[in-house]
């Protein structure tokens, strides 16, 4: 299994800020860099822009900076391969020692920001859920390098589009994040950044949305009281139906049908 040996979210240095480790640090060091950065490899300055993803490998020497003038942030992971890991991201062909600009970079540094929150958190899972994030970022960097962008957003966006037609379509069905995700192949964290990123509403407020649209087409074109509407929303509550009914519509169901009469 992966050892995650320590972690920084949205650290933030000086304009003198350098790192030198001529032994490396005992492990691999993964930076999502928030500022330009300038890395010494074998001798030579590299400059490497703001957004982009650097992993070392074990063993190599560390040498990056902040650009001169400015200051520095980024996030970062020590951590070490288990057994065959490393294996695993070779078959991705994410480069060692080479800046990967990347567009989806907030996205990378929620993953840190899991991986840290997780790392203080004391859970029994820790381990296991700290791992799943270093993947995600892995995938993510591997799909930046090797998959058009056009078609990964293309994809992923057909996939969640899918998901809202049918709870719009059917909101009377019982639906969860986790049956979402299970449908988009994706984590169900995953899955809340992307659908709330593609639509600007998460998953559990759209479902809402949607049994909202239904509610009001039924109290127009139906005689059905407004607790028939309740249940046939998926609602086993009336007093819940109306309290986000109204929280959307600043009126109550029976006074909207009033309303449209």
């Amino acid at each position: 299994m992966m050892i995650i040996n320590n972690v920084g979210y949205n650290h933030r240095h000086d304009t003198d800020f350098f790192i030198e480790r001529p032994n490396g640090s005992g492990d691999c060091l993964l930076l999502i860099l928030k500022t330009d950065t300038i890395f010494t490899i074998d001798g030579q300055d590299i400059f490497v822009p703001k957004n982009s993803f650097f992993i070392y490998p074990q063993g190599m020497a560390q040498y990056y900076r902040c650009v001169p003038k400015h200051e520095f942030a980024n996030d970062w992971v020590h951590f070490r391969f288990g057994e065959g890991e490393e294996e695993e991201f070779l078959k991705r062909k994410i480069p060692y020692a080479k800046g990967v600009p990347s567009d989806s970079v907030e996205f990378l540094s929620w993953c840190i920001k899991a991986i840290a929150d997780e790392y203080t958190s004391g859970s029994p899972y820790a381990q296991e859920n700290m791992e799943h994030y270093m993947w995600l970022i892995f995938n993510r960097v591997s799909d930046t390098l090797h998959l058009p962008d056009k078609e990964i957003k293309d994809a992923e966006h057909e996939m969640l589009l899918t998901i809202r037609h049918k709870i719009y379509a059917e909101p009377y069905i019982p639906r969860s994040i986790m049956w979402a995700a299970h449908e988009v192949r994706m984590s169900p964290a995953s899955f809340q950044y992307y659908y709330k990123k593609n639509f600007g509403v998460t998953f559990v407020q759209d479902f809402i949305n949607a049994k909202t649209e239904y509610a009001k087409m039924l109290l127009t074109s139906t005689n059905l009281t407004a607790h028939d509407i309740a249940g046939k929303c998926g609602y086993r509550n009336y007093e819940h139906f109306t309290r986000q009914f109204k929280e959307r519509c600043g009126i109550t169901p029976l006074e909207y049908r009033k309303q449209k009469k």
